[in-house]
């Protein structure tokens, strides 16, 4: 009989390697009871080190950190993907930008010259966007909720309820084709659905340590949105499991649009 150190190791172990596990297909597997399967994927997750959905687990999104620690994650990535966002943007749209390290990357790398309108409920990516002369801003206030640096809360929702956008910049933690599109708190949840459903079109920039990854929070099915950018790195495999979600799927070196 395996032990309960060996049956989590074998989890984490499974999990970095397929992507994703079904509870009853290891219980059968280790001649165990779906019970204890479920309890090791329930301590697991209470860890951090998983995410338990329906039938058994998904890796634990690494982006769920708070904002100083997300800098340091997948930094070439992000601006890779920053860039790519920024030259999606034309002149004289209303563009909502998210908060969050790839956004705010979407803010730096916005062209020199670029006459369009940037709404967001992140202060920093607000005080980015405004070092473009020509950019007008409009910031969503609310409760400023410290962990992700961004304003939540009904007025936010309430104000984003009369604004028509071209594009909506959505910042998630995890990028799955089934699961769809998470976060770790319900508050931003909520804000990011209010925000997809006042944008024409949604665009996700995911770096790599989002994909195929869940977090606690739907925002959105996978299907929902425009376009998932992804890193130029990408494996081709990985592509195509991602547009098994039915959203079109681009890495960020070839024009998405």
């Amino acid at each position: 009989m395996m032990l309960t150190a060996q049956r989590k190791r074998l989890i984490l172990s499974r999990l970095a390697a397929e992507g994703q596990l079904v509870a009853k297909d290891l219980a059968q597997e280790l001649g165990t009871s779906d019970d204890t399967i479920r309890r090791d994927l329930r301590e697991l997750a209470l860890g951090g080190k998983l995410q338990r959905v329906h039938g058994g687990a998904l890796p634990a999104s690494p982006a769920m950190g708070d904002l100083k620690v997300r800098e340091q994650v997948s930094q070439k990535d992000k601006m890779e993907l920053g860039r790519a966002g920024a030259a999606m943007i034309r002149p004289r749209q209303v563009v909502i930008l998210d908060g969050g390290t790839t956004a705010f990357q979407v803010a730096c790398h916005l062209d020199a010259d670029l006459r369009a309108t940037i709404v967001t409920h992140s202060p920093t990516v607000a005080i980015e966007a405004a070092k473009h002369p020509h950019v007008d801003i409009i910031m969503l206030g609310g409760r400023l909720f410290r962990h992700s640096m961004v304003n939540v809360g009904a007025a936010l929702i309430d104000a984003a309820s009369r604004l028509r956008a071209d594009l909506y910049f959505m910042g998630v933690t995890g990028v799955h084709p089934t699961v769809g599109l998470t976060t770790g708190d319900a508050e931003e949840a909520a804000v990011k659905r209010a925000l997809h459903g006042r944008s024409a079109e949604t665009i996700v920039l995911a770096s790599a340590e989002k994909l195929l990854a869940a977090s606690p929070f739907l925002v959105t099915e996978f299907r929902d949105i425009t376009l998932l950018v992804v890193p130029k790195k990408t494996p081709d495999d990985l592509v195509r499991t991602l547009r098994t979600g039915g959203a079109k799927v681009e890495r960020a070196n070839r024009s998405p649009r």
